[in-house]
């Protein structure tokens, strides 16, 4: 039943009325729907000036907040946060299961060439790939917790990240995390969208250092001299630097040699970097741009979609490679693109500019994605 104000609280005491709420918002009327707090009245102040005021003291006192525009005047909603911190995450802990079982597989069979009949006998043996499993998830894994805890110290609801098992060639598809309400601020935003990208890329210099400092592994004859066709990782700039920067090949002239599967972990890292600075929607480099530049970013969003559509057309036509070659693959995300920037980027409660260091992490931290970029990745060639 709803519980009517007259400027004094009612017996609604249980729910928050910061002094914010109290000072520029008048109240009406008190209601509680789907665990929702609906507090129906009048704004005395413009609705985002409103926003900007309520939203840091409602999540002080565990709330999210926005406002609504109704014919009779504003409502401003308060959704109590769901932080999923009390107990096991147990879909948390499933799908990292599930992921670590499905690269040791794809990692023992595609990349330590561990026989199926071996592993069908004795399903230990894809423990030799665990050296591959530890390189893709974590690049993955710390990825995903640089924006866990940038979203914790700021007081944002995130989830644990979600690994995603798969198939060939990698074992996973990635991971992600969820943010659950609004962004307080600009600055927010940018420290949660960036920290992903950053963490990953310091995790992935380190897994491909590792990786090509490594002793390469020897492909069973009977393979390496077979005819059929073959997945190609191509090396994208950044791989090149590194290996560099070692003084390790990223490959061999002896068929029968090829580099550590630890390797493909650092490859992973770049690739899933790469494509989370796509500056579109929800994606990592889409909360980045919007905090850089504001709304601007739809406009921005808006041509990536046809830049990626327009790289597949040239590889397509241009150097006559297959759908097997990248062709496919930007076709594929050109209208990923197209989707997640439809559905529009975040909107942070707090419009105020960047300062200077921030819009410098985050053109370095373009560049530094910029560094694993290349126009065909992957390939499938005939051995």
């Amino acid at each position: 039943m709803p519980e009517h104000e007259d400027g004094e609280p009612s017996g609604a005491s249980d729910v928050p009325r910061p002094e914010p709420l109290r000072t520029f918002f008048r109240i009406d009327e008190v209601r509680r729907e789907d665990g929702r707090v609906r507090y129906v009245g009048e704004s005395y102040i413009p609705e985002r000036t409103l926003l900007r005021k309520l939203v840091p003291r409602f999540r002080d006192a565990g709330y999210d907040v926005d406002v609504e525009t109704v014919e009779s005047g504003h409502v401003v909603v308060a959704t109590p946060f769901d932080r999923g911190r009390d107990g096991i995450p147990w879909l948390n802990v499933a799908m990292f299961a599930a992921t670590v079982l499905s690269t040791l597989f794809v990692g023992a069979v595609g990349w330590f060439y561990v026989p199926i009949a071996d592993i069908t006998a004795n399903p230990l043996t894809a423990l030799r790939a665990w050296p591959f499993t530890a390189a893709v998830l974590g690049v993955l894994m710390t990825h995903e917790l640089g924006h866990y805890a940038a979203g914790r110290y700021h007081g944002v609801d995130v989830s644990l990240p979600y690994v995603i098992p798969f198939l060939p060639p990698l074992g996973t598809l990635g991971a992600v995390i969820r943010m659950r309400g609004r962004m307080p601020s600009r600055k927010v935003l940018f420290d949660i969208g960036a920290a992903g990208p950053i963490a990953g890329l310091v995790a992935t210099v380190v897994v491909t250092a590792i990786g090509l400092s490594l002793d390469p592994i020897r492909v069973p004859a009977e393979l390496a001299n077979a005819s059929g066709t073959v997945i190609r990782f191509n090396n994208p700039p950044l791989l090149d630097i590194i290996a560099a920067l070692v003084g390790q090949p990223t490959g061999y002239e002896d068929p029968t040699l090829t580099a550590h599967p630890v390797v493909i972990g650092g490859w992973v890292g770049m690739f899933f970097t790469l494509l989370n600075l796509l500056p579109v929607g929800q994606l990592d480099g889409g909360h980045i741009v919007r905090a850089m530049v504001g709304p601007r970013q739809e406009t921005i969003a808006a041509l990536v979609p046809g830049a990626l559509f327009s790289v597949a057309a040239y590889l397509y036509f241009w150097r006559g490679l297959g759908l097997d070659e990248s062709v496919g693959l930007w076709a594929f995300w050109g209208v990923f693109a197209l989707v997640i920037a439809f559905n529009g980027p975040a909107n942070p409660a707090d419009e105020e500019r960047l300062g200077w260091p921030r819009i410098a992490v985050g053109l370095a931290t373009f560049g530094l994605g910029a560094l694993c970029f290349l126009l065909v990745p992957i390939q499938v060639v005939g051995a």
